[in-house]
């Protein structure tokens, strides 16, 4: 069987019980072992506290797991040489059998098969810099295109050409909404510069959008934006120079593709000595538990 559900997600969904998808790239390839089984961990059990069902997805062994045990999550997190898997690479993995972790396309794709229509991420991937020349850009803004799911970022990751992102979902219209701002939150940072269209200010005003969107048939997800506390937010002249360092130090090692994200976020965090790290565990903190009450308001209507 491609995909398996868990039987307490099964559990869930029978129940009434509101589920919050969550991804397993930020276990294998966004943080280092311990802290990221212990953040995932922790991410299911606040979705939990706010009366929701966390659904971890990852691929083990080829099969496409929808709500990992405790245990399979431990294993996911210390296992080295786990594949990153987009949409390209999920036919290849499933069907050699390997096990994969789902960046936010591949979580997408995966949750919608259990109807899961709320996901919880750090950020999403994007257009990258100099994508002008490079032509890199991430899938996950296809599948914003064509898979109803709501997913709760603090923005975009601030390595990514965030202009030309937003320009890229406005084309292929998906509504990219802040919850209470109208600024594009910027990952580690509350701001960009950027102007949103629109700042929702309440979890039942982003239900009823997403109700709307989807009853009217417009295919599609929509990206929810919810900014950093600012108690946890890091400078951004600083965090400027240290992406613009992390960004050097890339290109002189001839670093390409998906490998990009990866060792961006891993140089970022040894250029501030840690501190980009707690950052954005706190940051997907936040957007757990604003996820879980969207999740709750679209459940009740």
């Amino acid at each position: 069987m491609l995909v398996r559900v868990n039987q307490h997600i099964k559990e869930a969904i029978e129940k009434g019980i509101p589920v919050v998808a969550l991804e397993s790239t930020i276990i294998s390839h966004g943080m280092p072992y311990p802290q990221n089984v212990e953040t995932a961990l922790k991410v299911e059990e606040i979705i939990k506290n706010e009366g929701c069902m966390p659904a971890t997805i990852g691929i083990i062994d080829g099969e496409c797991v929808v709500g990992m045990t405790a245990e399979e999550i431990e294993q996911f997190g210390s296992r080295k040489g786990i594949a990153k898997v987009s949409r390209r690479d999920l036919p290849v993995i499933t069907a050699t059998k390997q096990w994969g972790a789902t960046t936010v396309a591949t979580t997408m794709i995966i949750a919608s098969f259990a109807d899961i229509k709320v996901f919880v991420t750090g950020g999403i991937g994007g257009v990258h810099r100099g994508a002008e020349k490079t032509f890199d850009i991430s899938a996950d803004l296809e599948e914003f295109a064509t898979t109803n799911m709501a997913v709760v970022c603090a923005g975009a990751k601030a390595i990514l050409d965030l202009p030309l992102t937003l320009e890229y979902l406005e084309t292929k219209g998906v509504p990219v909404l802040g919850y209470q701002t109208k600024e594009l939150p910027a990952f580690y940072t509350r701001e960009s510069g950027l102007q949103l269209d629109y700042a929702i200010d309440t979890p039942e005003e982003f239900a009823a959008i997403m109700k709307a969107k989807w009853e009217m048939g417009l295919q599609g997800g929509l990206v929810i934006c919810n900014p950093i506390p600012e108690e946890y937010a890091m400078d951004k002249a600083e965090m400027d120079k240290a992406i613009d360092e992390a960004l050097a130090d890339m290109e002189a090692r001839g670093i390409k593709g998906k490998d990009c994200t990866p060792f961006l976020l891993a140089a970022i965090k040894d250029i501030t000595q840690g501190r980009s790290l707690e950052s954005n565990i706190q940051l997907v903190f936040n957007n757990a538990r604003l996820g879980a009450k969207i999740a709750k308001a679209y459940n009740a209507q």
